[in-house]
């Protein structure tokens, strides 16, 4: 019997919206069918509110490639994100959205991951100082590791900065308080309906807007001095619109630095420590990684040459993919597999069920590596891969992100086996992001 990677759950097909919404509450991919990996769409409609998910690679397209424009994000994913993230990219939309991104997109060109990159060398080095020995609990592994980048690569100041460290544990307390991603995110909720907020939440919210806050203002009085890192805090807030002439405000940049740390750190977390696992679970692909890790003596040219680390990271997104749904609205009537979408209906793209599908891919819940090199694996990744969404709004950070990952698994694996056992067997649940119920804890032992 082939051996598969973990999987969560499913519902039964049919269940009570009271039933549904306690699931949702619980984790968002055990409270959907098994149908959803073979169907193209699927429509959820009740009194109060109705959404549309779709798989079928053609109308994914229409979505985020083609009409963009009339698929704005839905107003209902800031329900659980807004009181920290304010008005940030992630949120917004029309001609708000258009302003930031052309104001953020030049820190992110191609040429910067070249000049960022010692910063992320520098952080793996120091994941690596820290790492031993013995059982581990990779997730926060990963988030440490994660955070540090950010913090290295956006203001040039190491995790171990007490304002880092700050914002770092701060934030991991408003995670525990309160799922960031809430109800709401999946489907519309009447207004008179709780968002659940907790008191602790928003206060934690508010300490962490406000630490990022003395950041943004530090980096602004050294930009006035001359004496700003020449880093990407100092690029987006030095950057002027081409259009309006104006910079962000110190508002503003609270706002897209907050989404940059928990897009950067909790995306990368996730896939990290997923990887990790699945090399774990099928070790053979360690040593294939290990030989290849030498090219991280060459610096930021030699991580072109790790190509089965690649492949690998390409797999734990394929089949973990970080972010586990996207919501868009119609804005007008809309005609999908010649049925009728009324406008203010949710459109919901789900990269862990399109990237699961059984009549797209071959093998799709296997652990295969060397899929992206067959024909099937480059048509799917052409039309059905979609970790970092697609179109406009595709992640700015993507490449940032394949970098960052390819390179930090090489660096473990270079010097350490990872093992797993089965009484640690993890179990994927997605709130924000595809975590593990009660972590993933790995055996490190030294390569020989």
């Amino acid at each position: 019997m082939t051996k598969h990677p973990v999987k969560p759950k499913h519902r039964a097909d049919r269940i009570g919206l009271l039933a549904y919404l306690r699931a949702f509450r619980r984790d968002i991919l055990s409270a959907q069918p098994a149908r959803l990996y073979h169907a193209w769409m699927a429509e959820f409609k009740t009194p109060l509110f109705r959404s549309v998910l779709i798989n079928q690679p053609d109308l994914i397209k229409l979505v985020l490639k083609q009409r963009p424009k009339d698929f704005p994000k839905s107003d209902s994913i800031g329900e659980g994100l807004r009181p920290i993230l304010g008005e940030s990219v992630f949120l917004t939309n029309g001609e708000l959205w258009e302003r930031q991104r052309r104001i953020i997109d030049p820190a992110f060109e191609g040429g910067r991951l070249r000049d960022v990159y010692p910063h992320m060398q520098a952080a793996a080095d120091a994941m690596m100082a820290r790492l031993t020995m013995g059982r581990h609990e990779v997730e926060e592994i990963a988030s440490y590791a994660a955070a540090d980048i950010i913090f290295r690569t956006l203001f040039s100041m190491p995790i171990e900065a007490s304002a880092a460290q700050d914002v770092f544990h701060e934030f991991r307390r408003y995670q525990r308080a309160q799922p960031l991603l809430n109800l709401g995110a999946f489907i519309p909720l009447p207004k008179w309906m709780p968002r659940f907020h907790k008191r602790d939440t928003l206060q934690s919210a508010h300490r962490i807007r406000a630490l990022i806050g003395a950041m943004t203002q530090a980096r602004a009085n050294e930009i006035e001095a001359g004496k700003a890192p020449d880093d990407l805090a100092t690029k987006i807030m030095t950057t002027v619109d081409p259009e309006t002439g104006d910079r962000f405000s110190w508002d503003e940049m609270v706002d897209q630095v907050a989404i940059f740390f928990l897009a950067g750190h909790e995306t990368s977390a996730s896939a990290l420590a997923w990887a990790l696992y699945l090399v774990a679970a099928f070790p053979e692909w360690q040593d294939k990684i290990a030989a290849e890790a030498k090219a991280l003596d060459g610096g930021f040219a030699g991580v072109a040459k790790l190509k089965a680390t690649r492949s690998v990271f390409r797999e734990t997104l394929r089949l973990y993919p970080p972010v586990p749904m996207m919501v868009r609205e119609t804005v007008q009537c809309e005609r999908f597999r010649d049925r009728d979408i009324p406008a203010k209906t949710s459109v919901v793209i789900s990269p862990w069920h399109v990237q699961r599908q059984d009549r797209l891919w071959d093998n799709p819940d296997g652990f295969d590596p060397h899929r992206w090199e067959s024909e099937n694996g480059k048509a799917c990744a052409r039309d059905a891969f979609i970790p970092f969404s697609a179109g406009p709004r595709v992640c700015l950070g993507a490449g940032f992100a394949m970098i960052e990952g390819v390179m930090l698994l090489a660096h473990i694996l270079r010097k350490y086996r990872v093992m797993l056992h089965d009484a640690d067997t993890p179990v994927p649940v997605a709130h924000l992001t595809v975590r593990a119920k009660n972590g993933i804890f790995l055996q490190f032992d030294y390569r020989d």
